[in-house]
């Protein structure tokens, strides 16, 4: 079963809440969105960084009056990133007839499991957390990303690694299914470009810290990087035993780890370790669009930090307010798609989101960023 976490964006919207079920997620006084995620388990943060973004987002606007005088309301669905309970969840969402939409899916293997679900129902599918190539096929009408693909950010490791480092014998760690294949593809494609190949691959099963094996395969080859396609746990698992038994190659992650939660699970041992990024610093409010994402996060919930996934959250939730704006005061399932779909460009502030015919993806930025002793990310500029 999963656990279904309904949440109000805003206390105002609870005395305004119609007592009568929404039509597809929209009554006179709200529209309802639902989230299906990640809340437990290994990959819990990347479910609740998201959420705590959409919500931020949802609540700025509900305090500036909601969209078209409504408020927008938020229930989140704990798939524990297993895509039988995915596939559970939205069948749920899609026979409940209730929402507007679903926001901020979390993970390539659930996503993948959902897709095809929603499209068939004709859900609009708004920021899913993965860069899986398969959610920018155009034909998807009913899907919007936000983000950059996979293929970009392991494209980035693999300049680095070898334009900036010089290196030439890279290894591999990734998560054993459709998330963790992307990834390892992305890899493949960046080297083979260069007339190189991986000195060694080793995997592990999702939702476990099954890492020794494959470390102990990985450390045959001596290799100078290790590129990591996985979730925060056995990520941070693996490069602490990789310290005690005292191997120091670079160590290359991609930004779906949770790079907050990374740096946590490591401690000291996180020092140097390089994140791949799809959205800006969230602690460089020299960005309008990062700093309106904080000052949202402080009046939704003062003791939340700032982080990566409840930055995309929040870009997410505002790409989905645009929309909803666009749609009109007259809002339909079919007329949000629509808006959905001739979005064209949104400035943020600092951070632009495109889309256009046969175009479904707003970003293609992506960001290195490096793990500092202390668990702070820095920036790294081009040949760092």
């Amino acid at each position: 079963m999963f656990k279904i976490t309904h949440t109000i964006a805003c206390a105002a919207a609870m005395a305004l809440a119609s007592p009568v079920l929404a039509d597809q997620g929209v009554d006179q006084t709200s529209v309802r969105f639902a989230q299906v995620a990640a809340l437990d388990g290994p990959a819990a943060a990347l479910g609740t960084g998201m959420r705590q973004g959409l919500l931020a987002a949802f609540n700025e606007a509900n305090l500036a009056g909601g969209v078209h005088g409504r408020t927008l309301e938020l229930t989140s669905m704990d798939d524990g990133y297993e895509p039988s309970r995915s596939i559970e969840a939205v069948t749920s969402v899609i026979k409940s007839d209730d929402y507007l939409a679903l926001i901020g899916t979390v993970g390539t293997p659930t996503t993948k499991a959902t897709q095809p679900l929603a499209t068939a129902a004709n859900l609009p599918l708004i920021g899913p957390f993965t860069g899986a190539g398969f959610l920018r096929d155009p034909a998807l009408s009913n899907v919007v990303n936000m983000r950059a693909t996979y293929d970009a950010e392991t494209q980035a490791w693999v300049d680095y690694l070898v334009d900036d480092l010089g290196l030439n014998n890279i290894a591999i760690l990734y998560q054993d299914d459709g998330f963790g294949r992307v990834g390892l593809s992305g890899v493949n494609k960046a080297l083979e470009a260069r007339g190189m190949t991986l000195s060694a691959e080793g995997t592990y099963t999702r939702n476990t810290l099954a890492v020794k094996s494959a470390l102990l395969e990985i450390r045959k080859a001596e290799p100078e990087a290790i590129v990591m396609v996985g979730a925060y746990k056995p990520l941070a698992e693996f490069i602490k035993l990789s310290k005690k038994m005292k191997m120091d190659p670079v160590f290359v992650t991609i930004s779906f780890v949770g790079s907050k939660a990374l740096a946590a699970e490591l401690g000291e041992a996180g020092d140097g370790v390089i994140v791949s990024q799809v959205v800006p610093q969230p602690w460089d409010a020299s960005l309008p669009v990062v700093a309106a994402y904080q000052a949202a996060m402080k009046t939704f919930d003062a003791n939340e930090e700032p982080g990566f996934v409840s930055l995309e959250g929040y870009i997410t939730g505002r790409l989905a307010i645009q929309a909803l704006e666009n749609a009109g005061a007259d809002v339909t399932r079919a007329g949000y798609l629509e808006a959905l779909s001739g979005l064209g460009t949104i400035d943020l502030g600092g951070m632009a989101l495109s889309y256009g015919p046969g175009d479904n993806q707003g970003s293609d930025s992506v960001f290195l960023t490096r793990i500092r002793a202390d668990g702070s990310f820095e920036a790294m500029m081009p040949g760092s």
